[in-house]
């Protein structure tokens, strides 16, 4: 690991992306996320998975309220815009990304967390919006993306009453989708990351592209770009090596357990 704010370690076809401000609890200053934004282009480039994790105790404590003092009104406003291109890079990106969630992950920390297509957390995280107790608002992205994954109404309380969810209150709400012991949520997003590495490239585009999309349209249009993306992925090349594999017997099977990794 280097020692820059973020760092970028590549494992075979999965790169590993760290917030590296242990001191602040990887809060997000304006450096760091420009460095964030680096790294993801760089890895984007190398990898077909991408981690995201925190380096120390948290993953990430959100916003560095310090540098958000001195903005104005416009200044914030631009500010927001400019993490949500970030996120977007995640979200939107040709890769997916997997959050390794330990410790807090709050405000600015949930939103980028909410920009990976995959979340695991292990039993120390914490999950917040501590933005209405600061007399502030969310503007990386949680209103829309953070909301969709909790509810409207949830993440109104959160903000509202400063509520926290725990790694277990966060999966039955499907904020996080794999909850692992403590110490153990990047063994297991490097396991999945491995198995997401290895997915046909036409169904790693569906899943990130047209599926997110889906979701806005209305039924009779979320079906028909549902049929022209299984048309384009079940005709490739990929899919017809695969699924011969699959007739011969050759496959692993659909309900293979996932490997947890080196838990060590």
């Amino acid at each position: 690991m280097t020692q820059a704010l973020v760092s970028l370690e590549f494992a075979g076809a999965v790169a590993l992306v760290g917030l590296n401000r242990p001191a602040k609890r990887n809060a997000i200053s304006d450096t760091l996320l420009a460095a964030l934004a680096a790294r993801i282009a760089e890895a984007q480039q190398q990898a077909r998975a991408i981690i995201i994790f925190g380096h120390g105790p948290s993953f990430c404590a959100g916003l560095d309220l310090s540098e958000h003092r001195a903005r104005t009104a416009e200044e914030v406003f631009h500010h927001s815009r400019g993490w949500h291109r970030v996120f977007r890079m995640l979200r939107e990106g040709p890769v997916p990304a997997i959050a390794a969630v330990h410790g807090a992950c709050v405000g600015g920390g949930l939103e980028l967390a909410a920009a990976c297509h995959i979340r695991v957390a292990d039993a120390t995280s914490v999950f917040a919006l501590p933005e209405g107790t600061r007399g502030i608002f969310v503007g990386g992205g949680a209103t829309v993306h953070v909301a969709r994954l909790l509810g409207a109404a949830r993440m109104a309380d959160m903000m509202l009453t400063g509520r926290t969810l725990d790694a277990a209150a966060a999966e039955r709400c499907g904020l996080v989708t794999y909850v692992e012991p403590e110490g153990g949520a990047l063994a297991r997003a490097r396991a999945l990351a491995e198995r997401v590495a290895g997915a046909a490239p036409l169904t790693v585009m569906g899943v990130l592209q047209a599926l997110p999309r889906i979701q806005d349209m209305s039924e009779s249009d979320g079906l028909f770009v549902e049929s022209l993306v299984a048309a384009l992925a079940q005709t490739a090349p990929e899919a017809e090596r695969r699924l011969t594999a699959f007739l011969d017997k050759r496959a692993p099977k659909a309900v293979e357990p996932l490997p947890r990794g080196d838990q060590s």
